[in-house]
């Protein structure tokens, strides 16, 4: 049997590769399968650039909120990009496989466009804290140098959260021909399948996912603790609700992506690996699709300002 070392990709030969398994091996399924992710894939890079031209166009959503929202929609159209084109020429090709450097760079880029989107989600619900508990200091606090700021430090997080899990990765061996259960290149997918021994680096994985993840929960939940703090001290039942509803849409995508995303590494933990690939099929397509239609369906400024790019399209 011959082994290949990671840690060594030039020295790889034309055969290294993996094969993604997919959701079913079903030949009839298949068809099926190309339509669904190709129609889902369009309606979520539509969806996402529509937020994207809304907020660039329109003058009146020239504001922090929406700024860092439309990050999250371009987040969203790259996070999704990294594995459903991939997974659709496969299909057409009724090919399985992926080269090394192919699963690597999935590997580096999903990480990335997960922490990425983490970090924005963060950043939107501090944005939040400032516009509900320092109304009258807002504009002065969320200037464009701090928005500068923050979208860097977003940014340089993720790259390093992307770069510690490439290189975990990058030190495994594994054997030829690896039949990968899923779609992509699912880390939670790939070290099991290793012929090395994976325990410290499944232990760096795990901490790795506390720091990076559990971080921006922390400061979501802290945000919105002094949100719900601050709302229950005004005096009006409209006041409380006008105030709370600017955040609807905020924390819907927050247990939307956060909600998948525990499901995904708890399926991976207790379920068969071909159940833990419809899991990641929910957390990696159906999420980014969401995401622009709960912010258009639930903010009234939204609407308006696609029905503005809308009348001026035409």
């Amino acid at each position: 049997m011959t082994y290949f070392r990671h840690i060594e990709p030039q020295n790889f030969t034309d055969n290294s590769e993996f094969l993604l398994l997919g959701l079913s091996e079903d030949p009839e399924l298949q068809p099926l399968f190309f339509g669904l992710f190709l129609s889902i894939y369009l309606i979520t890079v539509c969806g996402n650039l529509l937020i994207i031209l809304a907020v660039s166009f329109d003058p009146h959503l020239h504001t922090p909120m929406y700024f860092f929202l439309s990050n999250l929609s371009f987040t969203d159209i790259a996070f999704i990009s990294t594995t459903v084109p991939k997974m659709l020429v496969n299909i057409q090709t009724q090919s399985k496989s992926i080269g090394y450097e192919g699963c690597l760079t999935q590997v580096c880029f999903f990480y990335f466009f997960v922490c990425l989107d983490s970090m924005f989600l963060t950043v939107m619900a501090y944005d939040r804290l400032v516009a509900i508990c320092h109304p009258l200091h807002y504009t002065i606090i969320m200037n464009l140098r701090l928005c500068g700021l923050l979208l860097f430090v977003s940014f340089l997080i993720s790259i390093l959260n992307s770069q510690l899990h490439i290189l975990m990765v990058s030190q495994l061996t594994f054997c030829t021909d690896v039949e990968v259960p899923s779609f992509f290149c699912d880390p939670l997918q790939l070290f099991p399948l290793a012929c090395s021994d994976t325990s410290t680096i499944n232990i760096l994985v795990y901490c790795t996912g506390v720091i990076f993840g559990g971080v921006p929960v922390s400061g979501i939940l802290y945000s919105y603790i002094r949100i719900i703090s601050s709302i229950r001290r005004v005096s009006s039942s409209g006041g409380r609700y006008k105030a709370f509803s600017t955040c609807g849409s905020h924390l819907s995508v927050v247990f939307l992506f956060y909600g998948t995303g525990l499901g995904v590494y708890l399926s991976s933990a207790v379920s068969p690996a071909r159940e833990g690939a419809v899991a990641s099929v929910v957390y990696t397509l159906f999420t980014p699709m969401l995401n622009p239609y709960i912010y258009s369906l639930r903010n009234k400024d939204i609407k308006k300002g696609l029905w503005r790019l809308v009348k001026k399209a035409f």
